[in-house]
């Protein structure tokens, strides 16, 4: 059986030469040509899990919007995939929106998210005729409606709401407790105050709500609990014209060997169920639903390769491996204590005979990859494969230290592509003046 088949893309296998690939391409020989950290996503992989979502959520409703939260990997390729596999995409920063309209997406498909959006970004959004945005706080409905107004169009928004669910993830991925930095909570009163205001309005449409309770989640009955919270504040706002439910996104994806995410499907199902049965117990019509996946979908499609240069081992203590990456290209670690289970690419089939720190380059103790990593015994050379790195680790690289961002190569059917090239020294100082 494939090392770590469950954490790896489905395409993964081992080759004659007993090296570990993806997407029919040998990752050692991939890290040869492009060097390394190399960042490798399998493009069928993210295809499929796209078309698995929109399948799954079809069975219940043919006008669900499966929303790509950009921020798990917005690189012009990923969001070039996402437009033509159907999907739409959330954008959380001006930025992220002028990615998405560069790589093709219909402002009409864009949900715009952020809990700080200023008068800019706001008028990019209004200029580019973006579909739909997600309002988080007073201040930014006022800006809304001067913005609006003085250009003369009506923008259509949702109101986020914390529900007051608090499901079993890492505090800092948590987002539908009272006590948070997103929405407006339904306790207390804000999210009828916001919804009033937005109502009251000239140039602003209130289309619906949005909640998102969580990320990384692999207990389901958290969704129902929040729809049966929203649905309740719907019915008691006279909820005829919030027609569209946003419910975020969260479904969680397995980093080690005992990680058990549920499926697309099941996801699909506790979701569609939960908003019907609650949107009818409350006496409302059942309204168009949305979901963000963002991690799901492009989490297990990505694996960073590294090469192992000095390892150092302190008797009775430990032994390290450094490789030539670390918090700059994967801070997921560093930032909540994610954790991940390494491979060989080089040999995949050796036994793990040894718990070692595996290590980055960084001028920090902190920089520790993998606290307790089951490996063979390893040499300088050799190429460590990180699978389920393709959320978020493109998107939070930095250049500390003065270390250039990773090359990203697209993988599929044999055939590898580059589609965002490794930083030069020359980038690190570009913006100097």
């Amino acid at each position: 059986m494939m090392p770590l088949a469950q954490v790896l893309p489905p395409s993964a296998a081992i080759t004659a030469e007993g090296h570990l690939s993806i997407g029919g391409c040998d990752l050692v020989a991939l890290a040869e040509e492009h060097g390394t950290p190399l960042v490798v996503y399998d493009e069928g992989a993210l295809r499929g899990m796209a078309r698995a979502y929109r399948e799954a959520f079809a069975q219940h409703a043919p006008d669900v919007d499966v929303i790509y939260a950009s921020k798990a990997y917005f690189g012009q390729a990923m969001l070039r995939l996402a437009c033509e596999e159907g999907l739409c995409v959330d954008v959380a920063s001006g930025g992220e929106l002028y990615a998405a309209l560069a790589a093709g997406f219909p402002p009409e498909r864009i949900y715009l998210h952020g809990n700080n959006k200023d008068a800019r970004e706001i008028g990019e959004a209004l200029d580019a005729g973006v579909g739909t945005a997600i309002v988080d706080n007073m201040h930014e409905i006022g800006l809304w409606e001067r913005e609006a107004s003085a250009r003369g169009v009506r923008q259509r928004l949702l109101v986020r709401v914390t529900p007051g669910v608090k499901p079993s993830t890492h505090s800092y991925i948590s987002t539908g407790q009272l006590d948070s930095k997103f929405g407006f909570s339904i306790e207390g009163g804000a999210a009828r105050e916001a919804v009033d205001a937005i109502r009251a309005a000239s140039s602003l449409d209130l289309v619906g709500l949005h909640c998102h309770i969580g990320s990384q989640l692999f207990d389901l009955s958290g969704y129902g609990a929040a729809a049966a919270i929203v649905a309740d504040f719907a019915a008691a706002c006279g909820g005829d014209d919030l027609r569209l439910m946003d419910m975020g996104g969260g479904l969680g994806i397995a980093y080690t060997r005992d990680d058990h995410p549920a499926a697309v499907e099941d996801y699909a199902d506790a979701v569609m169920e939960a908003v019907r049965a609650e949107w009818a117990r409350v006496g409302l019509p059942m309204p168009r639903v949305a979901v963000e996946p963002g991690r799901s979908i492009v989490g297990r499609a990505g694996v960073t390769l590294y090469r192992v240069g000095a390892t150092k081992t302190i008797p009775g203590v430990r032994t390290y491996a450094a490789v030539d990456g670390g918090m700059s290209d994967l801070l997921r670690p560093m930032l909540y204590g994610a954790v991940y289970e390494p491979l060989l690419a080089n040999r995949p089939d050796d036994e793990p005979t040894q718990t070692l720190r595996l290590v980055g380059k960084h001028c920090e103790s902190g920089d520790v990859l993998v606290g307790e990593a089951a490996l063979p015994p390893v040499a300088a050379g050799d190429v460590v494969c990180l699978p389920a790195t393709g959320a978020y680790g493109v998107s939070m690289a930095s250049n500390y230290n003065g270390v250039t961002r990773p090359a990203v190569v697209f993988v599929d059917g044999g055939e590898a592509r580059v589609v965002t090239r490794r930083e030069t020294y020359a980038d690190l100082i570009a913006r100097d003046v």
